[in-house]
């Protein structure tokens, strides 16, 4: 991979659980999930299902360029980060609409859905006419 990624910490390069990003993406999937957190691992050892690995392969087949200009399309919030999606970026759908997430290596072994949220906030406005009797007499612009 020609990006070099770096901690926030100096100069030290990005390690998950001692081992270098190159390391991770050299591996195959059974040994990377040995290093994932529990919920994530039993979602790969229990195999990952038609949806899942159309996903994965799609993100084989896709470069960091291609995905830049047309990012890939999930519906999958609980798709876990692998080291071999670093760099590419995916368009999550969150209820709504899909929104773009890059993939960073701090991510890996956290979900995709996790960097899209699904609430938005909300932004009350002033109360209407006929809202309620104790908003009868609020000044309207």
């Amino acid at each position: 991979m020609s990006t070099e990624y770096r901690t926030g910490r100096g100069d030290e390069e990005f390690t998950y659980r001692g081992y270098t990003l190159d390391e991770l993406q050299d591996m195959n999937l059974e040994e990377v999930a040995e290093l994932l957190p529990a919920r994530q691992r039993r979602t790969i050892k229990r195999g990952l299902d038609g949806e899942r690995q159309k996903l994965l392969d799609e993100a084989r087949s896709t470069t960091e360029e291609e995905s830049a200009q047309d990012p890939v399309r999930t519906h999958l919030r609980n798709m876990p980060i692998l080291p071999e999606f670093v760099g590419l970026t995916f368009a999550v759908h969150d209820g709504q609409e899909f929104n773009r997430v890059k993939v960073e290596p701090e991510m890996i072994g956290h979900y995709l859905g996790e960097f899209q949220l699904t609430r938005q906030t909300v932004e009350h406005g002033q109360a209407g006419i006929g809202a309620t009797r104790s908003s009868k007499f609020v000044p309207l612009k």
